[in-house]
């Protein structure tokens, strides 16, 4: 080659090398789309890819080609996973480990907490909210647009009808039980949607969303799904495929989780016909683990909703998109609610530096390349203000105080055992006081002797589990490990000494919408 060749060369390659440094550079100002829905009381039994006689096609083609989480937490009830959610907080950091928010009690997130589409707009996004709220709405500064986002519409509280939208609650103050509407454009009241079944009221509202964004800005939507929280009800065109469940119960819930699976099929569509999808990270999840009273099913996991049992918290949750590295795979590890704004924000480009300290980690890599979960560690509640909502067949609720240690064996490590608390340490998992419903439910269709439902042993101040190799809960060990014990006994001392003290107020009277009212800020 002569010397000209040589510098002609040369001089490509060096080009070649710009152009590169130029596009990475091109791609890394380009935040991707974001685009997170959230389904509500979603058992680990009832999608399709878990082996469910629910039909979920979409949420298992966009699972399949995206990353499933299998080794994924919620928390198990409403509130307190969305709070997790958008403050990247445990519970105990911000008052709110005990229950959901009630319609009249006069809290909400802290407002001194800064969330996830607030982060999300001082990175450049264009912010949108739609379906459920439920974290606060007693003045108007706990409200979604006044918390970061853009445009807002939904239910702020929650079990509203899914076609009148009112929302029934007794009023204790006022021993009366008042019928509202509870649904918002905006901050207005927006009556117009009687009639229209929330599932797909919300997914034409983030199909809309999506088709008015100016895709040179960055998306953030969040949709929260009503679906498939009880009341049991769906238009009868769902039903049809579900003929042959024998339980009426089990046959509605399994027509409201195909209209959240096509609602969730409809919003990926949009995307896909907007050019969006290309640059979109769609994350899909539960708020918390299946209701057994209302038709849900977390076979083969023990409890549900409201318990700290795995069937209560761990969660039917997958990533999708493109921008993966290695779509096509399942995720077995340690990941939870409170690490997507750390991770979500890190994608954005944006900073966390105006937050309180978190409890999330960003898990990305983990995720998109299969990295080791920084998580090794998850705390899933301490509640000493435990009672259950939602007793086991037959059982009247065990109420779980602080009334001392239960053993003396204990007393050293100076937390209490009687206490509603669990706590998740590599493969180990410890549970105190009363954890909830304790039942294995039987795999819906399988009520006879071949459920494979096992004997109830009795229940223990302490118990511990492998839940790597036990996920179901059957074989307690604490007895064989006091080791394990000792050391997680300790970190849930350790935790205790940084919570905050329970906000958990008595109803407001002030709150009564009156007869022609609506749900909303009253103070």
């Amino acid at each position: 080659m002569t010397r000209d060749g040589k510098s002609q060369a040369a001089f490509w390659f060096l080009a070649a090398g710009l152009l590169s440094v130029f596009t990475g550079l091109v791609s890394a100002v380009r935040p991707p789309h974001i685009v997170f829905i959230l389904a509500d009381d979603l058992g680990w039994y009832d999608v399709g890819y878990h082996s469910s006689e629910i039909r979920t096609p979409n949420l298992d083609k966009l699972s399949a080609q995206g990353v499933r989480l299998e080794n994924y937490y919620v928390q198990p009830v409403c509130t307190p996973s969305r709070n997790q959610l958008m403050t990247g907080r445990y519970q105990i950091h911000t008052g709110m480990q005990h229950q959901i928010i009630w319609p009249c009690q006069p809290y909400c997130v802290p407002l001194d907490e800064k969330l996830l589409p607030q982060l999300l707009k001082e990175a450049g996004y264009g912010t949108h909210m739609v379906g459920k709220w439920h974290l606060g709405m007693y003045k108007k500064d706990c409200l979604p647009t006044r918390r970061g986002f853009d445009t807002y519409f939904g239910y702020l509280t929650g079990s509203e009808d899914y076609f009148t939208h009112e929302r029934c609650y007794d009023i204790a103050p006022l021993n009366l039980t008042r019928c509202a509407l509870d649904l918002r454009d905006g901050e207005e009241v927006a009556a117009a949607y009687k009639g229209d079944y929330s599932t797909e009221l919300f997914s034409q509202r983030a199909v809309s969303v999506i088709k008015k964004h100016n895709s040179s800005k960055p998306l953030f939507l969040y949709v929260a799904l009503q679906a498939v929280h009880s009341p049991l009800q769906v238009p009868e065109r769902y039903l049809a495929p579900y003929s042959f469940i024998e339980d009426r119960h089990r046959r509605l819930y399994a027509g409201m989780v195909s209209a959240m699976d096509e609602a969730v099929g409809n919003i990926s569509l949009a995307l896909q016909q907007e050019g969006l999808w290309d640059n979109t990270i769609l994350v899909f999840s539960t708020d918390n683990g299946g209701q057994t009273v209302y038709a849900g099913s977390n076979w083969p996991l023990r409890g549900r909703k409201l318990s700290l049992w795995e069937g209560g918290v761990r969660a039917v949750g997958f990533v999708a998109g493109p921008l993966l590295e290695k779509p096509g795979t399942v995720s077995r590890e340690l990941i939870h609610i409170s690490d997507w704004l750390p991770t979500l924000v890190g994608l954005a480009g944006g900073s966390t530096g105006g937050t309180k300290p978190l409890d999330g980690f960003n898990v990305w890599k983990t995720i998109s390349k299969g990295f080791a979960s920084p998580r090794q560690e998850l705390l899933h509640n301490i509640d000493p203000l435990y009672s259950d909502l939602a007793p086991c067949p037959g059982n009247q609720s065990r109420l779980t105080l602080a009334r001392g240690v239960a053993e003396d064996r204990w007393a050293k490590f100076g937390f209490n055992v009687s206490i509603h608390a669990a706590i998740r340490s590599s493969n180990w998992k410890l549970l105190t006081g009363y954890p909830g419903c304790e039942v294995w439910f039987p795999r819906p269709g399988y009520n006879g002797s071949d459920s494979g439902v096992p004997k109830l042993g009795p229940l223990k101040p302490i118990m511990l589990f492998d839940v790597e190799k036990d996920p179901e809960e059957r074989n307690e060990v604490s007895a064989q490990f006091p080791d394990v014990v000792d050391y997680l006994l300790t970190r849930l001392q350790e935790h205790q000494k940084t919570a905050l003290p329970i906000n958990y107020p008595d109803d407001d009277p002030q709150c009564d919408p009156g007869p022609t009212g609506a749900w909303g800020p009253w103070a």
